[in-house]
């Protein structure tokens, strides 16, 4: 499995897909922002992810995939990511939030 060189900009960690559930977690609780400016929170219980913004859950393997799909598309190996619907998973505006404030993406 391929593993990303993004560093997490609050903890120095370099993100990988092993590791970025774990990545996610601990930062639930902080303000997040969607490309659109709007704010939100989540918290994760288990593997599901709830925004304060949503009824639904993001589970933990959305986030996964997504990461996969990212990285994919870095590598050649997949369409090139460019934004949230770019991603085509549940709740992409949410996930491209989180995977900006944890450094995944620029």
């Amino acid at each position: 499995m391929s593993k990303d060189k993004s560093t997490d900009p609050c903890g120095g960690h370099t993100v990988t897909r092993d590791n970025i559930w774990d990545i996610i977690v601990s930062r639930q609780g902080e303000t997040f922002y969607t490309k659109k400016g709007l704010p939100f929170t989540y918290k994760v219980k288990g593997g599901e992810l709830f925004t304060d913004r949503r009824e639904r859950s993001i589970t933990r393997s959305t986030f996964e995939r997504a990461y996969e799909k990212l990285e994919a598309g870095r590598n050649g190996g997949g369409q090139k990511i460019t934004g949230p619907k770019s991603l085509n998973v549940y709740g992409a505006p949410y996930v491209w939030a989180v995977f900006t404030g944890i450094g995944v993406v620029e």
